[in-house]
């Protein structure tokens, strides 16, 4: 008679931070994991190793991310960095040269080579333990979908390209299989991510695929398009306000994707976003923002601004204040300038104090406060559905299509025991606040 020996899988501990894009990298790395057989620990103690994917952006970022790695260490002894502040030449081996590797983002096979080196992979490896949607990070009723990377922009304050390179498009039958394997698995809504999400198939020169048989082009209207087709609510981040945006419109005035834009306007002073190396006028997007809702009035349109960017004068921040006013944004979100660096902005002339900065960021939230909430008043009285996220003993918390997930408000149903989490639930509003609609179920 054989004896069966059984083995315990290594197991690898993993710390994901960061933006979206970095989680769609991690969900990668992790799904790699479990494909070859690893097992994915939960604590420091119990892992091999632990993999530390890290965010480099601004200063915090930085500095969270050294601690991150500090930790682990401490705690683990063994890991692995990949991530943005990778991409930082000798910052992760000057502050701990005791890991064990650093790569840059989106390097899942650098990732899974070190982890072989360091931990070797079991053997005969259980693929079918992984989910057909991968391994995510977010609860199971919605995901990000990464549909490129890089970024072709140089603004000035930004060094996302020199970590991450030119903009590199998937191409559209990858994504689209993704997405379809998304919506299968019970996923209710897509959220569509990138550095630059209009942008795709530049670089391809909108190339044609093939999905389900049938030609479509590597482009983002044709990508909507398609994503409106598999019944899940379609959330498009990080799109620039460029003229082929007015094409998607249509497609939310029909229900196809989400009535929702997350815009990264940064300033409206004409002065300040040449300094910033930015596109577009504030002219041209106010325009272009009246034309947008008179195609679909229930258009939310969420945006960041910086403020104390240097050369900043108050008449220019007075000019963003003013464009607040007019453009009528639902959701903002403000930060004061940090020098990041190596970014080309470090280098411009009057830097704005420090305590100016922070005080021009509370002056523009407490200023863009009564527009938002006059945009949530719209609701009241109305029926909508929306997507419930949790529910505790004092009702549901629940999302609209103007609420994306961690950076928007909430539709809280105090009388929502009752619904379950991951589904839709039709509600009727009944009241908001600044950044919150409050809802009865129906």
């Amino acid at each position: 008679m054989t004896r069966i020996i059984e083995r315990d899988a290594p197991r690898v501990g993993f710390v994901s931070l960061g933006c979206p894009k970095a989680t769609v990298d991690s969900e990668n790395i992790l799904t790699r994991l479990r494909a070859e057989g690893y097992e994915i620990s939960a604590s420091y103690d119990d892992a091999d190793l632990v993999v530390v994917n890290t965010c480099g952006f601004i200063d915090a970022a930085v500095e969270e991310s050294l601690d991150a790695i500090g930790e682990a260490l401490a705690e683990n002894g063994k890991v692995i960095v990949t991530g943005c502040l990778g991409a930082k030449e000798g910052v992760v081996q000057t502050a701990h040269p005791q890991v064990l590797a650093v790569t840059g983002p989106h390097a899942t096979e650098e990732v899974m080579r070190a982890v072989h080196q360091h931990v070797p992979k079991p053997h005969e490896p259980f693929v079918d333990l992984v989910p057909p949607q991968g391994v995510r990070l977010t609860p199971r009723h919605y995901a990000y979908l990464k549909i490129s990377e890089g970024c072709n922009h140089r603004c000035s304050f930004c060094i996302i390209p020199s970590m991450r390179g030119d903009l590199v498009s998937r191409p559209i039958h990858e994504v689209m299989r993704e997405a379809e394997a998304l919506a299968e698995a019970g996923v209710k809504e897509i959220l569509v991510v990138s550095q630059d999400t209009s942008a795709y198939g530049v670089d391809t020169r909108y190339r044609t695929g093939f999905w389900n048989g049938r030609p479509i082009k590597t482009r983002l209207l044709d990508l909507a398009t398609a994503l409106g087709e598999l019944g899940v609510w379609v959330r498009l981040h990080y799109v620039y306000p460029y003229p082929s945006v007015d094409d998607l419109i249509p497609l939310m005035a029909e229900g196809k994707i989400l009535p929702y834009l997350d815009i990264p306007f940064q300033h409206a002073s004409a002065r300040i976003l040449k300094a910033m190396r930015r596109p577009a006028s504030s002219e041209n997007v106010l325009a272009r923002i009246r034309k947008w809702r008179e195609m679909c009035p229930d258009l939310t349109i969420r945006s960041t601004f910086i403020t104390g960017f240097p050369g900043e004068t108050e008449e220019d921040f007075q000019e963003l204040l003013q464009f607040l006013a007019e453009a009528e944004l639902d959701r903002v979100g403000a930060f004061a300038y940090s020098p990041v660096e190596g970014a080309a902005a470090n280098e411009l002339a009057d830097p704005v104090p420090e305590e100016v900065r922070d005080e021009r960021r509370m002056r523009l939230m407490a200023f863009q406060e009564d527009i938002s909430t006059q945009r949530l008043e719209r609701w009241i009285d109305r029926e909508i559905d929306v997507l419930v996220d949790d529910i505790d003993e004092e009702g549901a918390l629940a999302r609209s299509c103007a609420d994306a997930p961690e950076i928007d408000g909430m539709v809280i149903i105090p009388d929502g025991e009752h619904l379950e989490v991951g589904q839709f639930a039709r509600v009727r509003i009944t009241d908001c606040d600044v950044h919150d609609l409050y809802a009865r179920p129906l």
